[in-house]
């Protein structure tokens, strides 16, 4: 039967290597889940329709069981009313009973046994969906766990990236700073050497301002010099 054979395949089937190829396991698991339940609809149907078929071959033996049952009583009657053509004709029909009865016995032995598998997958199946509906929530939380940590892993590679890109701003930034103190020395220098030849130049030059305000106050104070002198012989002569 075809749906056996399906259902064998399913509860054969690998959960975790389902798991491995899916690209996002939480929905899988979901979806899993969800294919399972349908898959058990289809078990639970299978599965009364299996045993509908085992009550209908059970219910067909004991009719031929009491027909045969009949034939042999019918015999009897017929050797008491001293009729032994009618109890040949009852015996024959119970010989074609009974040669039907293994064939039937038969058909009954395979839909008990098809039932008996159909209710074996049927609570398997049942049971699988259990466990996993309570290993759900855990896998789920498993999944969204890991979500987490790649998340952090892919913040930590950011985080190691831009730690590079600053050593490499540090370095660009000591660059600036070396071409700005070699800028500041050369302009230090260009301003000393400017400032000694003006040093040098002003040895040579006389500031004639100065020089006239000097010469004015040496004739001032000659003019007091002889005044004062003229001012003695003056009064020495009075004397």
């Amino acid at each position: 039967m075809e749906i056996l054979k399906r259902f064998r395949d399913i509860m054969a089937s690998n959960m975790n290597a389902m798991l491995d190829q899916a690209e996002d396991p939480e929905k899988m698991i979901d979806q899993y889940l969800r294919d399972l339940n349908s898959d058990l609809g289809k078990v639970k149907a299978e599965t009364a329709a299996i045993m509908a078929a085992e009550k209908r071959e059970r219910r067909e033996l004991e009719e031929l069981q009491k027909e045969i049952d009949d034939m042999q009583r019918y015999a009897v009657k017929a050797l008491e009313a001293n009729n032994e053509d009618d109890a040949r004709k009852f015996l024959q029909r119970k010989a074609e009973l009974t040669d039907k009865e293994k064939d039937r016995k038969t058909a009954v032995e395979l839909a008990a046994t098809n039932t008996q598998q159909m209710r074996q997958m049927h609570e398997k199946l049942q049971e699988d969906i259990g466990e996993l509906e309570s290993r759900r929530s855990e896998l789920k939380g498993k999944a969204s766990v890991a979500k987490a940590q790649q998340k952090m892993n892919d913040l930590q590679s950011s985080v190691n990236s831009s730690g590079e890109r600053i050593s490499a701003f540090d370095r660009m930034e000591q660059k600036i700073n070396q071409e700005l103190d070699e800028a500041m020395a050369m302009q230090e220098l260009n301003k000393s050497s400017a400032t000694d030849i003006k040093d040098l130049a002003s040895k040579y030059e006389t500031d004639s301002g100065v020089e006239d305000e000097l010469a004015s106050l040496k004739a001032g104070v000659n003019v007091d010099d002889e005044l004062e002198a003229l001012k003695s012989q003056v009064n020495k002569g009075e004397q």
